[in-house]
């Protein structure tokens, strides 16, 4: 029998060629944020939340004035979106922030890089304030079994019976708001994450991983896993029971550098930490080639 022999540089080509092919059928969606207004990204599939409601002070506004994009104060060179939120106890004068892109998303990789705060700008500290990065579709009825919802969510001055700096990962079977109810699995990390934090979560084989600067912090199972698709999404709001009692307008703000998903790949924060060097290398500032889910559906933003 002939044996066919297959050089080294043979191997070598490919697997270059294989790798390529790979990558360019990847389904990923990168967005270096790289707008000078809110409609700049709308062209892209973002949405601003205006709608009133759930979660946190009850009929504040959810301010679309509030996303704003500009050079990164650490690296002239960089630009970020900026969440602003504020408040003074009120809701006449809340102003909660949101921000979300297509509802098209379920298994993969996700990854953000994010710059937390644990003091306002401005005004009182102390305030029940939660900094986000997060997935989410309808709930289409309350305790509605196919719900589906995975957060990063960053506690500066803690809450939910945390008395420091937390994050929490929380995964989501389903909830009702009255009354309240929920089915869901978490972990809390805490420590302080004032400053840039990549955020990778894992989605794959029943089995979700979130992930803090590389570090896995929480791993949750096949009982809250996603059942349908979600938008990808960014919030800055206040608890309405721990608000400090303070007439005196606050105001906090958090940054995104970068937002990431691939839904062909697991990756590790080291690899997409290198898809992203790797587009700003060759000068991609936005790619979007995660197909839309079927029958399309639309954008969500909103609870």
């Amino acid at each position: 029998m002939a044996i066919k022999t297959i050089t080294t540089s043979s191997v070598l080509f490919v697997a270059t060629s294989l790798s390529a092919m790979s990558f360019a059928q990847s389904k990923i969606m990168f967005d270096d944020f790289n707008y000078q207004t809110l409609a700049d990204a709308e062209k892209n599939g973002w949405v601003a939340r205006t709608q009133v409601g759930h979660p946190g002070i009850k009929n504040a506004t959810w301010w679309q004035e509030g996303i704003s994009f500009h050079p990164d104060k650490y690296d002239l060179n960089n630009q970020v979106m900026r969440l602003t939120s504020k408040t003074d106890g009120t809701a006449t004068n809340t102003r909660h922030t949101q921000i979300c892109h297509q509802r098209k998303y379920r298994e993969g990789t996700y990854a953000a890089r994010v710059y937390f705060n644990d003091e306002p700008q401005f005004g009182p500290d102390g305030d029940g304030v939660v900094e986000t990065f997060y997935t989410i579709s309808p709930l289409d009825y309350p305790m509605a079994e196919n719900y589906s919802e995975m957060d990063f969510e960053y506690l500066a001055n803690g809450g939910w019976g945390q008395n420091t700096h937390t994050l929490f990962s929380t995964s989501w079977e389903t909830f009702q708001l009255e009354p309240w109810t929920k089915v869901n699995a978490f972990d809390t990390y805490s420590k302080s994450l004032q400053g840039w934090n990549t955020l990778v979560l894992q989605v794959n084989d029943e089995k979700i991983k979130y992930y803090i600067n590389g570090y896995l912090f929480s791993e949750h199972g096949a009982n809250v896993y996603p059942e349908q698709a979600m938008s990808i999404n960014f919030n800055l709001w206040f608890m309405p029971e721990k608000l400090v009692q303070h007439p005196q307008m606050r105001q906090y703000f958090q940054d995104v550098d970068w937002v990431y998903f691939n839904q062909s790949e697991i990756l590790s924060e080291q690899e997409v930490l290198n898809a992203v060097a790797k587009y700003r290398e060759q000068g991609i500032k936005q790619k979007d080639s995660v197909p839309d889910w079927q029958p399309k559906l639309a954008s969500y933003c909103g609870l």
